[in-house]
């Protein structure tokens, strides 16, 4: 399998989301009908990246997955920079380990959009930090399955 157009996905089943950070890997999820991104948790990444793949793949079997999206780091002018070449090396390793499609979802502002929602939740700084990654997920997620909704 291969990193593959948003539209490529299978069109039933659930898929999760991945907000990939630097220390983290924030992970959401949909049920199979692709209504609603919910987070799921924060994957702590360690030096070496296999055991937090391990989680997302419990994750994934658990959930039942057929495909993956990841958010991708574009700058704000929609250049790449080193945040989106480590989003690809995520997509490749992930490949590597486990035969599913996987596609790239523009997270520009995820993260501030989570932020602004968890605020307005009155969420206390500390309990905000906890979800900020997960949180993000979802809305990449969100993002993603809203733009195959509309065009189907």
């Amino acid at each position: 399998m291969s990193v593959t157009d948003l539209f490529d996905l299978p069109a039933a089943g659930p898929l999760i989301g991945i907000d990939p950070g630097s220390k983290t890997l924030g992970i959401a999820a949909c049920d199979a009908g692709r209504l609603i991104a919910s987070p799921v948790e924060t994957i702590q990444k360690g030096r070496k990246l296999a055991p937090a793949l391990d989680r997302l793949f419990a994750i994934m079997d658990e959930r039942k997955t057929v495909g993956l999206v990841i958010g991708l780091p574009l700058n704000m002018d929609g250049s790449e920079g080193p945040r989106t070449q480590s989003a690809r090396a995520l997509a490749r390793n992930i490949i590597a380990r486990r035969d599913i499609p996987v596609a790239f979802q523009d997270e520009r502002l995820s993260s501030a959009e989570a932020e602004r929602a968890m605020i307005a939740g009155d969420l206390s700084r500390a309990r905000r930090a906890e979800l900020i990654d997960a949180s993000a997920a979802a809305i990449i997620l969100q993002t993603a399955i809203d733009r195959l909704a509309n065009a189907s």
